[in-house]
């Protein structure tokens, strides 16, 4: 691999890449040092003039993320060295970054990690063809012959690869659906987080830059919106350089690149990764030198800023007059013919995904709010309530949670427009909108907090559910303020990054040629604060801006998607609540013990086997809980298992038939489970997605049994079996219920909650039979006889079929025996007699089982198909419990007669 790039990057291309990267940092810091000074005049201007829009009604938190990580689990990592699939630890802190490890335990003894992967400019896929699209058109010109072998191919169904145009490529593979959208909702939610690098509190160096470099680019004749802005400063700069770069290497080195189809396209990702990381190291000290030396000046800058400001300020009035004077005719006569006409389609096909992604952020909230009632009016304490709100408090964090609000925005499209205003994609509105889609999730959870927080200070436990209402009920009233407010200013500034470009890049021929002459009426002492270049931006926003709010207020009017007017103000609704804002966040674990629970679940999810040394790990909590979907294989975490490469991997066709023999790979990439389950679990509940299926063909052999079990087979075995003994055995059923729980040890509530009310429902039916049945059990026992072959075939067959579905459970003593009466309240109890429990508490996880919605169903059904197998280790009560379908007909009949 290392021969590879030293072969095609020899020390005359290696001076060529500097040379390249030197010429565009040289002309990015001209601009850099020009935009430095007026960003400098418009901060110092705009904090003595003052200004800004509406107040926000929600509180921010400063660091949300404190203490916290975002995620961590195991999956597969292919390995370009070896070309073989290795078991990977990835651990994701709150700077989003993703550190893998070759296994749990180096992350816990805080080893250095293999590798850090930052995810800015990258893409997430989820399918091989694209991935194999996208680089087939990274190295144009080279086509795949009919039936050549791929790049590579994955070990499993499920692949994950985050595409990078420029840089290393990481492709990594789970072995069930539900692992590939949690992990690709924690991906996305790195992309989406890194992409948005630059901070919005520095009100100098942020526009300073990106002004530097929309112009360098429009110098090269680029103006539309740019897909590859994204990242820190010198990843940014980075994707300048390779923007014109790559194309010359390409042309340069794909001709010598040698060998099949796949060997090239591998090569050439090689060679790329080691130029992109040569240009980011060359930028960073670049870019670093020039920060350090426009800092270095910027108290002198400041002193003649404050010195001369009306003299600025009314010089850049005067040459702002006589720009206007040329450009706005020829800028409004623009307007109306090409902008005008398209302001209200684009404004619409914002405001539909926009609008629906922040009513799904308010239900979510609403949701998680109704949960917490409802838990809290069964039990009505403040550690309750401390619980539900160590999972709230992150809400906005959680990837998987906010997912169906982030996949709203992404139904955006603005088909028909991109070409006519030069708009690459809708991606970079798309995460724009996602990101204040989480900054009013986690204000409105920020919010609710302290209001709650300060109200269960001011009181005790009582009417913990209106508290919570009446907190409710305030925040969510400023959440639809805010919501509409933030939702407004996107609006504005997405059509102004659509049509602006457009509008620069119509009016630059005809206009550029005069403004030379405008600097004329410049001071030379005020030269770098006024510019002549941005005059002319600013007066061609003006012309546009006019229109833009005219449609948006329109909008906002007519109340379209819930947007309030500009004249509906919340100033002082609330004058108080602004000064919890300064309060750090809540230890609601420390506070009121609510947490203990969930420390517990975090160390279950998080730290098999911790010692000492990772103490201060297991002290930061995860927002996401790794949970493991039911019915998947887990991943070995503590080595690392090698898996098929590429030439080991068997087709498609073959498959079934390899992962028999090669046992080996079924351990470490995942048990397969078959249509037989052959390889599931022993217990019931932990069945595999397979068990809905199974669910389906034992429902018809069911209604017998159950027939069968009833209450009137337990009377008959009372009196065979000499009454008073057996109906001491029967009537006690508490030893039967914790050897049920053993078997089956993930029964939800509702099963738990059946077994309890076993006892109360048993007994009077018991009792009832028992004394009608007393008088013609005598002459019932030559039908018996008669009764048990019958019964005995149905049974057989019921259980073949049992024996089919699930793997036969250990069969208890005798001593410890289900009685049929447990094993007919275990299914068929109806769903009334658990309305007495408190429903589970809510799963900070998000992530549901694939038979999640049918879980209690098929809990209640397993104890049924397999109750009569533990049965035959005493015959006698066999037969009896049997030949008891026979023997009821025959004692009805008998009792009608006398």
């Amino acid at each position: 691999m290392g021969d590879v790039v030293s072969s095609h990057l020899d020390e005359s291309k290696r001076e060529m890449i500097a040379a390249h990267t030197t010429e565009v940092m040289e002309e990015f810091s001209r601009l850099y040092e020009q935009q430095y000074a007026v960003a400098l005049f418009n901060s110092v201007r705009f904090d003595i003039e003052g200004g800004g829009g509406a107040q926000s009604q929600l509180l921010h938190r400063k660091i949300p993320l404190e203490n916290k990580s975002i995620f961590s689990g195991s999956l597969f990592q292919y390995l370009e060295e070896n070309k073989k699939w290795r078991n990977r630890f990835l651990f994701i802190p709150d700077t989003y970054t993703i550190n893998y490890y070759d296994n749990k335990s180096s992350h816990d003894k805080h080893l250095q990690p293999k590798g850090t992967i930052n995810c800015a400019g990258y893409k997430v896929l989820t399918s091989m063809d694209q991935y194999m699209e996208l680089i087939s058109n990274s190295l144009p010109g080279v086509k795949a012959k009919l039936g050549s072998s791929p790049l590579l191919k994955c070990a499993t169904q499920f692949p994950l690869i985050l595409f990078h145009p420029y840089a290393r490529h990481y492709c990594f593979c789970v072995v069930t659906e539900k692992e590939q959208q949690k992990w690709q909702a924690v991906f996305q939610d790195c992309v989406r987080h890194t992409n948005d690098g630059l901070s919005e509190d520095d009100k100098v160096q942020t526009p300073a830059f990106t002004d530097a470099v929309r112009l360098y680019r429009q110098a090269q004749g680029q103006y539309g919106t740019w897909d590859m802005m994204c990242g820190v400063p010198s990843q940014i700069l980075s994707n300048l350089v390779m923007e014109s770069l790559l194309p010359k290497l390409r042309d340069l080195i794909s001709p010598r690149l040698k060998g099949k189809l796949h060997e090239r396209q591998r090569n050439w990702m090689l060679i790329s990764d080691a130029v992109y990381s040569l240009v980011q190291d060359q930028c960073q000290a670049q870019y670093e030198a020039l920060l350090k030396k426009r800092e270095g000046a910027r108290s002198s800058l400041e002193a003649s800023i404050r010195t001369d400001m009306d003299q600025i300020i009314t010089s850049k009035e005067h040459v702002t007059n006589k720009i206007r004077a040329v450009v706005l005719p020829k800028a409004e006569k623009l307007l109306k013919v090409s902008i005008q006409p398209y302001i209200g389609s684009i404004l619409d096909a914002l405001m539909e995904p926009t609008s629906r992604g922040f009513f799904e952020v308010r239900d979510l909230f609403f949701r998680e709010l109704v949960d917490m009632s409802k838990n809290t009016l069964n039990e009505g304490t403040k550690e309750t309530i401390a619980q539900h709100m160590e999972k709230i408090s992150m809400l906005a964090f959680h990837p998987v949670k906010m997912q169906s609000c982030y996949e709203k925005v992404e139904q955006l499209s603005l088909e028909g427009l991109q070409q006519r205003f030069d708009v690459s994609s809708p991606s970079v509105f798309v995460q724009r909108a996602q990101i204040l889609m989480r900054e009013q999730m986690d204000d409105a959870v920020y919010t609710f907090e302290q209001i709650l927080h300060q109200s269960l200070e001011a009181q005790g436990t009582e009417e913990l559910c209106k508290t919570i209402q009446r907190c409710q009920d305030r925040v969510i009233k400023k959440f639809d303020y805010d919501s509409s407010t933030v939702r407004k200013r996107f609006f504005r500034e997405a059509l102004l990054q659509i049509f602006i470009p457009y509008m620069l890049k119509q009016l630059s021929p005809a206009c550029g040629s005069e403004l030379p002459r405008f600097r004329e009426l410049i001071f030379e002492d005020f030269s770098r604060f006024i510019l002549v270049e941005n005059i002319f931006e600013e007066v061609v926003l003006h012309s546009v801006m006019k229109d833009i709010m005219m449609a948006v207020k329109e909008a906002a009017v007519q109340r379209r998607h819930n947007l309030f007017r500009d004249s509906i103000v919340l100033g002082n609704s609330d004058p108080s609540l602004h000064l919890l804002e300064e309060k750090p966040s809540i230890d609601w674990a420390g506070e009121y013990g609510g947490a203990q629970e969930e420390g517990v679940d975090d160390a279950e999810a998080n730290a098999e086997g911790e010692d000492g040394d990772s103490q201060k790990r297991k002290r930061m909590k995860q927002v996401v809980s790794m949970i493991q979907v039911e019915g998947s294989p887990v991943l070995p975490s503590e080595s690392c298992i090698e898996v098929p490469g590429v030439n080991n991997i068997p087709e498609e066709e073959e498959e079934e038939e390899e992962e028999g023999e090669n046992g080996n790979v079924e351990e470490n990439v995942g048990d397969k489970v078959s249509p037989a389950g052959s390889k599931t679990s022993e217990e019931p509940p932990e069945l595999s997605n397979g068990s809905v299926l199974m669910e389906e063909k034992a429902e018809d052999k069911e209604v017998p049994l159950k027939v069968e079990t009833a209450t009137e087979s337990a009377s008959v075995l009372q009196e065979e079996e000499d009454g008073a003994g057996v109906e001491s055995s029967d009537t006690q059923p508490s030893p039967p219920s914790p050897k049920a729980s053993e078997n089956p040890p993930d029964l939800s509530n509702g099963s738990v909650s059946t077994e309890e009310v076993k006892p109360e429902d048993k007994e009077v039916p018991l009792k009832e039979e028992t004394t009608t049945e007393s008088a013609p059990v005598g002459e019932e026992k030559e039908e018996e006889e008669k009764g048990k072959g019958k019964a005995e075939e149905e049974l057989q067959s019921n259980q073949e079929v049992s024996e089919e579905v699930l793997p036969p459970p250990p069969p208890p003593p005798p001593s410890e025996e289900i009685s049929p009466g447990a094993t007919e309240m275990a299914s068929g109890s109806p769903p009334e007699e658990t309305s007495d429990f408190p429903p589970p508490p809510h799963d900070d996880s998000g992530f549901q089982s694939p038979s999640s919605e049918g879980g209690e169903a098929e809990e209640e059904e397993v104890p049924s198909t397999a109750a009569p197998q533990p049965a035959e280790n005493p015959p006698q009560l066999k037969e009896e419990s049997v030949s008891t379908g026979a023997e009821t007909k025959t004692s009805d009949s008998q009792t009608r007669d006398q």
